[in-house]
């Protein structure tokens, strides 16, 4: 048996005004992911335990099997396992956002424009980490370089503690009550600020202002944490496999589960990402002996927290016409019996432009089967109307290759 799970970061949302009342996945046409449905299993998962933040971390960590009640650790960690970062026991990572503020004198003043500072290429955000890190650095601190305007800063001979805030969560605005505090606040903050002047006159961001681009004018650091320990995907499930992302946070999760991470020509984690490209990645995968492989596509995340109401939808669209249906015709092709699970992680609702704990919708399909909760489309209010709901979404797994009833 094969199997595959289709992640769409963020793809489960609310009723949108702008779609007639409609979410993205009602408003899309995705022909391939509906048949699964009318095929299939249709219901609801919990996959933030309760009290956790609902990050891309905690609910990919539980769609891949894993508690994060148990086994997390931070997600900067994980992205730095990613950028071949090593850690040591008492090293603590946070992750480094290049971002837009506004322009106002005092930095408390300032508002969070874009947590992305435009999608900054990697190509840009490596020089400015360079030198960022030339003024930054010292025996017990380094910034490292990472992807677009991810990054990671490592405190050496350090403790836990420090309280900081995602920048996509205060997209729009003031960042006054939003500024690091705890154990290392006074530290970050005064780093951040110290970026601010770094990055003013920068050569990079003066290109980037000339060809109308936002430029990075400070770091914001977020997502404390430590050294990750999680059990190998293989002795937990009996099953070898791949995992193909664009971002380091889930390159880092494969990493330390034992699964190989595929790197994909021109994936990018946004909508213009070459999607052709992780379909046969993926096909790629199976024939080279796989058992398992994990598609993560940021794509409608990415959406949510830039309140793109069409990209959003355009991003599903283009999962299920360049991903979904490409591996299926593949794997029916191939003649081997697979299972394949489809679910977001979590919702980013493009109304508050960030995550939330909601419960997503999945469809499970086992080839050769019909499901005994089957639905007419793939979508939140199916989910719910089956009445089928996993309330510890770490158990999606078992059910997956286990098939173990949960």
């Amino acid at each position: 048996m094969r199997y595959l799970v289709i992640l769409g970061d963020g793809m489960a949302d609310r009723p949108v005004p702008e779609l007639g009342g409609r979410t993205p996945l009602e408003a899309a046409h995705k022909p391939h992911m509906d048949w699964l449905a009318q095929h299939g299993e249709v219901g609801m998962a919990r996959t933030v335990p309760e009290g956790m933040p609902p990050g891309s971390d905690t609910a990919n960590l539980s769609v891949m099997g894993y508690d994060p009640r148990t086994c997390y650790s931070g997600r900067s960690p994980l992205e730095a396992v990613s950028m071949g970062i090593p850690l040591a026991e008492d090293d603590v990572t946070f992750r480094c956002n290049l971002v837009t503020l506004s322009e106002e004198e005092a930095y408390e003043d300032c508002t969070m424009v874009d947590y992305s500072s435009d999608e900054i290429t990697t190509r840009e955000s490596s020089q400015l980490i360079h030198d960022l890190n030339q003024a930054f650095h010292t025996e017990n601190r380094d910034l490292f370089p990472g992807i677009s305007y991810r990054h990671c800063l490592v405190l050496h001979h350090a403790k836990t503690g420090s309280l900081c805030t995602p920048p996509h969560d205060i997209s729009g605005r003031p960042i006054r009550d939003h500024l690091p505090g705890g154990t290392y606040g006074a530290q970050l903050l005064e780093l951040m600020k110290r970026s601010r002047e770094i990055l003013r006159s920068h050569p990079v961001n003066l290109d980037r202002i000339a060809r109308g681009l936002r430029p990075a004018t400070s770091c914001w650091f977020w997502g404390e944490g430590t050294r990750p320990a999680i059990q190998n995907f293989t002795e937990k499930y009996g099953v070898k496999g791949g995992v193909i992302s664009a971002v380091d946070l889930i390159k880092g999760i494969a990493i330390c589960a034992g699964l190989e991470s595929v790197d994909v020509p021109g994936a990018t984690g946004t909508v213009h990402t070459n999607f052709p490209g992780k379909a046969q990645a993926a096909i790629d995968l199976f024939r080279r002996g796989a058992q398992f492989v994990y598609i993560h596509m940021e794509a409608p995340d990415e959406c949510g927290h830039r309140h793109e109401v069409e990209n959003k939808v355009k991003s599903i669209e283009l999962i299920d016409s360049q991903v979904v249906g490409p591996v299926l015709e593949a794997l029916q092709a191939d003649g081997e019996p697979f299972s394949v699970l489809v679910m977001p992680d979590h919702p980013t609702p493009l109304d508050i432009r960030t995550h939330s704990a909601d419960p997503v919708p999945f469809v499970l399909w086992r080839s050769g089967r019909q499901g005994a909760h089957p639905a007419p489309r793939y979508t939140e209010a199916e989910g719910e109307r089956t009445g089928l709901f996993v309330p510890q979404g770490c158990r999606m797994m078992d059910w997956l290759i286990k098939e173990e009833k949960i």
